[in-house]
């Protein structure tokens, strides 16, 4: 691409490929020099040079300018690139529908939810927590929101495998980081907000200002989404900057659920919306899976779907991978995976738990905690579990640099009903739970999911997985393997 094509006043020059990082060689590229929450990117123009780069973009200015070195200076860069990857990648939101989705819990299950729906009538992409995809193919992503030039390069190749619609997780951090600034979003969907990543923004608040940025970012010409259950909801109404549509199950809203019955497996309720009064029933468990269900509605029906349209597909709606997900090998319990994470995402998950659980019957969790994060949830999570389970299994999540053993003990502070195991192997530590069911508890396995890596230090190593795990090990406790 002709830089000159998208910067004003910038010589012709070809570029073949976005650098943010100057470690990686990247030829005939154009390295973008952020300004980061550790790094200066100004600091390693000579890298990026030795490794590729041709064009550099900075916003400071420098003691030394090397030769055959084209360099643009603009007052930002996180804008500048915002703009440049949008164009090198064919600026193709502006050709799709795109559905953005942020909120502390639900983000995963709403997008997914809507790249199901919509595909039953168009091709829906979707890039979020599981990965990114086109029709079933899933890739694996490492962010919820991915940096800048990533994002744009999966929305094109989303974009070129036919899809017009794409549903987005959309993350405070990649809120805060702007690396959403360029995409398109028609519809930005507001799910709740609750403690969480407060070891990056620091207090509620900050936390609420990320979150907010995206309805003040969209065109006032489109629409937001919003749970009015939530305080935080409540408030964005008067914050957004475009038309507000609003869900509940207990406050007054544009699309209510009322006579909501849930079952172990499946549940009903009446969609009132306007005029209507549509019985809605569906597979989808727990009531938070309604107010989940509820948004993707209101945002649908908002974009021209006809609700008969729908109905035809709510009771089929594929299993979210890790979200409340059963795991059933013919066992005579009750195993549950699930990626809560956040106290809020504990305790909803508990409720459905001891739903299903039968009276007689134990809860046995097995669980950690993610390293290098908010440590004041430790024993907040802890406290959710002591007081809705009777056996109590701790070991190890993503530990990044942290001890396993002292994120565990950290959980513990808030344990003080019943006493706690720590097996630092998960796998051993899943095996155990399950070992250790009667006829009619409840295994539950929080926190990775479906999740194929373990975060260590700054890079990944590979896990099969908390719902592979337990199938493994279900299937061979079931043919008399295990010991």
């Amino acid at each position: 691409m002709d830089i000159s094509e998208i910067f004003e006043n910038a010589p012709h020059v070809i570029v073949e490929n976005i650098m943010t990082d100057s470690r990686k060689k990247s030829a005939k590229s154009i390295f973008f020099c952020i300004v980061g929450l550790v790094n200066d990117g100004h600091d390693y123009v000579q890298q990026a040079i030795d490794n590729g780069a041709i064009c550099i973009v900075h916003s400071k200015d420098f003691e030394k300018y090397y030769e055959g070195i084209t360099y643009l200076k603009v007052e930002d860069t996180l804008e500048a690139l915002n703009l440049f990857a949008s164009r090198f990648y064919g600026d193709v939101t502006k050709n799709m529908k795109v559905y953005g989705v942020t909120g502390t819990n639900g983000k995963t299950t709403i997008a997914w939810i809507i790249r199901y729906l919509v595909s039953r009538f168009h091709k829906c992409g979707y890039i979020g927590t599981i990965g990114y995809m086109w029709d079933e193919q899933i890739n694996d992503t490492f962010l919820t929101t991915p940096d800048i030039e990533v994002l744009h390069k999966m929305l094109k190749e989303i974009y070129d495998h036919g899809c017009r619609n794409v549903s987005i997780e959309v993350s405070s951090q990649g809120l805060d980081l702007r690396r959403v600034e360029a995409v398109k979003f028609d519809y930005a969907i507001f799910s709740n907000l609750t403690h969480d990543h407060l070891d990056y923004h620091g207090t509620m608040e900050n936390y609420y200002n990320a979150k907010a940025k995206l309805f003040k970012m969209i065109g006032t010409d489109k629409k937001a989404i919003i749970n009015v259950d939530d305080s935080y909801g409540q408030r964005l109404i008067d914050d957004a900057k475009c038309q507000c549509i609003t869900y509940a199950l207990k406050n007054n809203a544009d699309y209510m659920a009322k006579n909501i019955h849930l079952f172990n497996d499946h549940s009903s309720f009446d969609l009132v919306y306007g005029n209507n009064n549509i019985h809605i029933e569906t597979n989808l468990v727990a009531e938070f899976n309604i107010y989940n269900l509820l948004a993707v509605l209101a945002t649908l029906i908002e974009d021209g779907y006809k609700i008969e349209e729908l109905l035809p597909y709510l009771n089929s709606i594929p299993q979210v991978l890790g979200r409340a997900e059963k795991i059933d090998c013919g066992q005579n319990f009750n195993v549950l995976v699930d990626y809560a994470h956040t106290p809020d995402g504990y305790e909803k998950i508990f409720e459905y738990i001891k739903a299903i659980t039968k009276k007689d019957g134990r809860i046995i969790t097995v669980f950690g905690a993610h390293g290098a994060r908010d440590h004041k949830k430790r024993p907040m999570i802890g406290k959710i579990v002591d007081d809705n389970s009777d056996v109590i299994i701790l070991c190890s999540e993503d530990n990044h640099w942290e001890n396993p053993y002292e994120i565990c003990c950290e959980i513990a502070t808030g344990i003080t009903k019943h006493p706690w195991l720590y097996i630092e192997d998960r796998y051993d530590a899943i095996r155990q739970g399950l070992e250790l069911a009667n006829k009619d508890d409840t295994v539950c396995i929080l926190g990775k999911a479906d999740e194929q890596y373990f975060k260590i230090g700054d890079g990944k190593v590979y896990w099969m997985g908390d719902n592979n795990a337990a199938k493994e090990i279900l299937t061979k406790m079931l043919k008399g393997e295990e010991q």
